[in-house]
């Protein structure tokens, strides 16, 4: 899972709603001359969305599988002047989502998924366990809730050419909890045609580990598959047989070794740097580094090794097809749980480029390099061209094209070595491509005169994105945002 990165995009979505609105009007260092508000009133924005995706390469089941997920989330975001030059902003997020993937860290029914030594087998006294990639369980990890909060505090000097922000963030999900901080500084100079910023970040990651149900009850009893989870439990060969459990060469993971580090670490620093060129065209490019330490790795994921006997639970009729959708009633155990570096390095280099065609259309690019010390590249280009319909009325359509070369680390389900360091079957590491198209719709209520009770109606935006990776996952997202004012 990519929690991290929701939880940097809520903390950057924030800070760039501080900034649109400290950089005003350039009116002088007297203080007593009047000067305009950095911001005039409260502002609330509520933004919901709804998120469906669909694919074949899950990574808890070693690279195969259904990616199967539905999350549907809304984040709050209040903005309060405090005075003419400060601002407070308070953040909170709500994702609730249901994974057909993570539900498969157990993906055995009529077992217990719990992960004490006294295992009871869930239902009658049916002695049929059977699990599928392919299918969904009904562990308790189908479903979870991930939020955040996050508090920030913007500071503007009276001429407006200085501003300061600092904030504090919380996330939690259930395998992993994280608290964050950061500030930042933006100068303006040149008659506020030239902007630099600098912008720091620290997150400080816990893991409450999951693991794959199989390795831990094997761990967990020391090896002996005649008691706990793997009790009256046949295990079968490649070809279907049932093998005999006190063979020393019978299935067992690699390694006993589970999370030993539990903390996961990240410190970043960005440096931006924009520029108006002239009445119509704006530049800017931005440049980050971004450090990582301590478990990196997920530990729900599987792997498996090419080397090694591959070893089923189920109904041995569906090993031939195991690959393939058509298999609903066998699981094969793994061999191992991801392994990756215990550091990492990530560098963007970006830019943007917004041209004013006329008082209709305004062309916005952008284009980012990344590279990381995982051996992946990628390059991202993304085109909006905002298209004004009228005083109220502006459309949004959009297309991004993302492609990466894959992770020194990666391999696909089942061609690992066992006698390899590192090792995933995630194909977010994967050699990919991508494109994603967008539309959306803003709704400027200019002068608010929709109001209810003591709040105004700002802004109505309505987003649909559709995504595809060549790997063959596609997602939808449709979204809904609305700013209110608080009424003086």
């Amino acid at each position: 899972m990519v929690v991290t990165k929701k939880t940097l995009i809520i903390i950057t979505l924030a800070l760039t709603t501080i900034l649109a609105f400290a950089q005003d009007d350039n009116l002088g260092n007297d203080s007593s001359v009047y000067k305009k508000r950095v911001l005039e009133t409260i502002e609330i924005d509520v933004l919901s969305s709804y998120y469906v995706q669909d694919g074949s390469n899950a990574a808890v089941t070693g690279g195969i599988g259904t990616e199967e997920l539905e999350d549907f989330a809304t984040n709050i975001n209040i903005s309060i002047p405090l005075n003419a030059d400060d601002v407070l902003t308070i953040d909170g997020t709500i994702s609730a989502y249901t994974s057909a993937s993570s539900s498969n860290l157990n993906p055995f029914s009529g077992a217990s998924s719990g992960d004490d030594d006294d295992d009871e087998r869930d239902g009658d006294d049916d002695d049929s366990i059977t699990g599928s990639p392919w299918s969904a369980s009904s562990g308790a990890s189908k479903h979870d809730t991930w939020s955040s909060g996050n508090i920030g505090y913007s500071h503007s000097s009276d001429d407006r050419n200085n501003i300061w922000s600092a904030n504090i963030n919380f996330a939690s999900e259930y395998d992993y909890t994280s608290y964050g901080a950061g500030g930042s500084f933006t100068k303006l100079f040149n008659q506020q045609n030239t902007e630099i910023g600098v912008k720091t970040n620290i997150y400080l990651d816990t893991w409450k580990p999951q693991y794959p149900t199989e390795i831990i009850k094997y761990i967990h009893n020391d090896g002996d598959l005649f008691v706990g989870f793997f009790q009256d439990v046949d295990i079968l060969d490649n070809v279907g047989n049932v093998v005999d459990k006190s063979d020393p060469d019978i299935w067992h993971p690699i390694s006993n070794t589970l999370i030993e580090d539990k903390g996961r670490d990240t410190y970043s620093v960005s440096l931006s740097f924009s520029q108006i060129l002239g009445q119509n065209s704006q530049i800017s490019v931005f440049s980050d580094i971004v450090m990582q330490k301590g478990w990196l790795a997920n530990p729900m994921q599987r792997v498996y090794f090419a080397d090694k006997s591959n070893y089923f639970i189920g109904e041995a009729d569906d090993i031939p097809n195991y690959t393939s959708p058509s298999n609903q009633d066998v699981f094969q155990l793994a061999d191992d749980i991801e392994r990756l570096p215990d550091t990492r390095l990530k560098t963007p280099i970006g830019m943007r480029f917004n041209y004013y065609l006329n008082e209709y259309f305004v062309l916005r690019n952008y284009y980012r390099y990344y590279f990381d010390d995982w051996g992946i590249k990628s390059h991202t280009a993304n085109v909006e061209v905002p298209i004004k319909v009228s005083n109220s009325f502006t459309l949004y359509p959009s297309y991004r094209y993302y492609t990466q070369s894959k992770s020194d680390y990666f391999a696909p389900f089942d061609e690992h070595l066992s006698t390899e360091e590192f090792y995933t079957s995630d194909y977010d590491l994967s050699e990919f491509n991508s494109s994603q198209y967008g539309f959306e719709i803003q709704y400027n209520d200019i002068f608010t005169k929709a109001h209810l009770w003591l709040v105004g109606l700002k802004t109505i935006n309505l987003n649909y994105s559709y995504y595809k990776r060549n790997t063959g996952l596609e997602a939808h997202i449709i979204s809904l945002g609305i700013k209110f004012i608080l009424d003086k």
